[in-house]
């Protein structure tokens, strides 16, 4: 009897999945005693946290993506077919094609979307670096501006501790904002203003969803001559008169607004039945160990679709696929899981155009941060060149 694992969703922690997992169940695969199968919506697989660097026209589409059957092993029978329903009750998901899939094992793996429609005047007003085409136009606008205001807002989830995509993302980019018009030589003639809303998870008026970020920021805002402004949660926007209104009742007028928008889950998620999230946002109750869906027995979700309170970001998918993988594997051939995920996540965070800051953290610790230097961003770039590629086949 052959054991069937779905994965769904082509993204980081999809693909890492497929593959590790692959190599894991080996002996099983080429026995005709496990199969894997992964569907996802697009041919494309897309390295998300380089639309960052589009921005400042340092990366374009075509670097950005490879063709999803080049980055899996042959083993895996890979579909272009979106899901548009999971039945869990019946261990079967739909795909938009019409064709049910059967599984003893299911991945989620299905990221989230930005969602600035769900401020008023946002999608309008509002630039962010989410996607290919926003952060194109962002660029336009960041090379071209030579003065006025920029000013950056940052929009947390509705349901309490999920943070918003790519947590170390705002301050990256506001200083790669501070880097680009100084080297333009317009940085005198154009005031940049970062915000942060009140309520950040477990943080209360500070500027980043840590305590101890939150504490140091501060000072390098201030050796740069950049504004801040704690307790701005962004409430709605004016595009015609720039704009930009908080629920706590200030107001910022702006000539781009770069923003973190609200964020939900895929379409198929939210309409599953089984999320708790407020807001219809769609995050799956996820054990925060195991990374099995709370209530079912061989459902897993790793990445941005989880419920948990650590980083949407490709640094904890790194750390979160091996757990799903050796669960899986374990439960195959011993019948229980064995692994468990502590909250890690590592990265190198972008702290300007030519620096960068390794950072981790985990449920028990928060991130120390550390001097950024020249080396930590030469480490990043080769990240971004090279080593996400190989990442993600599984190969280191």
């Amino acid at each position: 009897m052959t054991t069937n694992i779905l994965v769904v969703g082509g993204g980081s922690g999809g693909t890492m999945t497929a593959n590790n997992l692959t190599m894991k169940l080996y002996p099983e695969i080429v026995g005709g005693k496990a199969k894997i199968t992964m569907l996802s919506d697009s041919p494309w697989h897309y390295y998300k946290p380089g639309s960052l660097y589009v921005a400042f026209s340092r990366f374009f589409e075509n670097e950005l993506r490879r063709k999803q059957r080049n980055l899996l092993r042959p083993e895996i029978d890979f579909r272009v077919d979106a899901v548009d329903n999971f039945e869990f009750a019946s261990s079967r998901v739909q795909g938009r094609s019409g064709k049910w899939y059967d599984y003893d094992y299911l991945v989620v793996s299905t990221g989230c979307l930005p969602a600035p429609e769900r401020i008023d005047g946002l999608q309008e007003g509002g630039d962010h670096f989410y996607d290919y085409q926003s952060p194109l136009r962002l660029a336009d606008k960041l090379q071209t501006i030579e003065k006025g205001r920029i000013l950056i807002t940052v929009s947390f989830p509705k349901t309490p501790n999920v943070p918003h995509q790519c947590g170390i993302a705002p301050p990256e980019t506001t200083l790669m904002v501070d880097n680009l018009l100084r080297h333009r030589g317009v940085r005198d003639k154009v005031e940049i203003v970062y915000t942060y809303p009140t309520v950040a998870q477990t943080v209360r008026g500070g500027l980043f969803l840590q305590e101890t970020t939150s504490k140091v920021m501060p000072s390098i805002f201030d050796s740069m001559g950049i504004k801040y402004e704690r307790n701005f949660t962004l409430d709605r926007v004016d595009p015609e008169a720039k704009v930009a209104y908080s629920e706590e009742g200030t107001d910022h007028n702006f000539d781009i607004l770069m923003a973190t928008p609200p964020i939900r889950a895929v379409d198929a998620v939210v309409s599953s039945g089984i999320s708790a999230a407020m807001d219809d946002e769609g995050w799956l109750p996820t054990d925060p160990e195991t990374l099995k869906v709370k209530g079912l027995t061989n459902v897993y979700v790793l990445g941005d679709t989880v419920d948990l309170r650590i980083s949407k970001a490709g640094g904890a998918v790194h750390q979160q696929t091996p757990v799903v993988v050796d669960n899986i594997a374990s439960e195959i051939r011993i019948g229980r899981p064995t692994a468990a995920y502590d909250g890690r996540v590592t990265a190198i965070a972008q702290m300007g155009l030519e620096n960068g800051m390794p950072l981790w953290y985990d449920y028990e610790h928060e991130v120390q941060p550390t001097p950024p230097n020249k080396l930590g961003s030469l480490m990043r770039a080769s990240f971004n060149r090279g080593g996400y590629w190989a990442v993600v086949r599984g190969l280191i």
